[in-house]
C-alpha cells in the first residue's frame, strides 16, 4: 500500500495534507525518516510512525451497535441522522450497516467495511436468523404462533416459516419474541398486522449467532470480539 494512503486511512487527513507531513520530516518508517509518499509500505510488516507515533492499520472493522430510534440504517440520508454518524472513532468512509433496521426499531446492528461478510450474513441462500423482541398491541395467541410456522403471507410475498414465542401478555398487550430469516421492508410489523396486531416497540436481540450486547446503552457501540466474529464468519452455524 502507497504510504500516503495509509497515513489518509489512518485518520490523518486528506491525501494531500498527509503528502504534506512527509514532506516536512514527520513520517518515518523502520526508524527511517521517509520524504517520498510514493514509497509502498506492508501494514503488517513495516513499523510506521507519525511524530513518533506507531499507526495500526486495520483493513477491516466490525461494529455491534444497539441503534435508537431516530436514526437510518444507511450511509447518509438527507432527512435524518444514519446509524454510520454514531461512529466516532471511525476514520474512514467504507463502513456501512448490515442489513436495516426501522428508524423507529431499536437494537442489534452491525456496521462493517467487509463485504464478503455483509453479503454472507444478508443473502437468503444462508437462511440466516434474526430474533427480535416486540411489544404488541393485541393478545398474540396460540393460533398467531401456528400461522407464523405455516408462513404468514404479506405483500403477496409468503415469508418462511417464523418461530414465534409468547413470553406474556394481559387483557389488550402482548410481549414476544419471534425468529425469522428473511430481512423484507417493514417485515415483523406487517406480519403482525395480517394476523391484526400492531407492533409499538420492536428491538433487534440476535442476527444469526451475535447477540446484542445489553450492556451497551441505546447509540452505544463496541468493536466485536474475536470471538464473536469466528462465529459469525463460521458458516456451520446456523443459529
Amino acid at each position: 500500500m502507497r504510504l500516503d494512503k495509509l497515513l489518509a486511512h489512518s485518520g490523518f487527513g486528506t491525501r494531500k495534507e498527509v503528502k504534506e507531513l512527509i514532506k516536512k520530516g514527520f513520517v518515518s518508517v523502520n526508524d527511517e525518516t521517509i520524504k517520498t509518499d510514493k514509497m509502498h509500505v506492508d501494514p503488517q510488516k513495516d513499523v510506521v510512525k507519525v511524530d513518533d507515533e506507531v499507526i495500526t492499520y486495520e483493513e477491516k472493522v466490525y461494529y455491534m451497535l444497539n441503534k435508537p430510534s431516530g436514526y437510518v440504517s444507511a450511509t447518509e440520508d438527507q432527512l435524518h441522522p444514519t446509524v454510520v454518524d454514531l461512529i466516532d472513532d471511525y476514520y474512514r468512509n467504507d463502513l456501512f450497516p448490515v442489513g436495516r433496521l426501522d428508524i423507529d426499531t431499536v437494537g442489534l446492528l452491525l456496521l462493517t467495511n467487509d463485504g464478503v461478510l455483509a453479503h454472507q450474513l444478508l443473502s437468503p441462500k444462508k437462511h440466516c436468523p434474526k430474533v427480535y423482541y416486540a411489544k404488541i398491541n393485541g393478545v398474540v395467541t396460540n393460533d398467531d404462533v401456528q400461522k407464523f410456522l405455516d408462513g404468514i403471507t404479506i405483500d403477496d410475498y409468503q415469508c418462511q416459516p417464523a418461530h414465534l414465542t409468547i413470553l406474556s401478555h394481559d387483557e389488550t398487550t402482548s410481549e414476544i419474541e419471534v425468529e425469522i430469516y428473511e430481512g423484507k421492508f417493514h417485515q415483523v410489523k406487517k406480519m403482525f398486522l395480517a394476523v391484526g396486531k400492531e407492533v409499538v416497540f420492536l428491538k433487534r436481540i440476535r442476527m444469526k449467532n451475535l447477540e446484542l450486547d445489553e450492556s451497551l446503552a441505546l447509540g452505544e457501540y463496541r468493536r466485536l470480539t474475536n470471538e464473536e466474529l469466528d462465529r459469525l464468519k463460521d458458516e456451520s452455524v446456523l443459529q
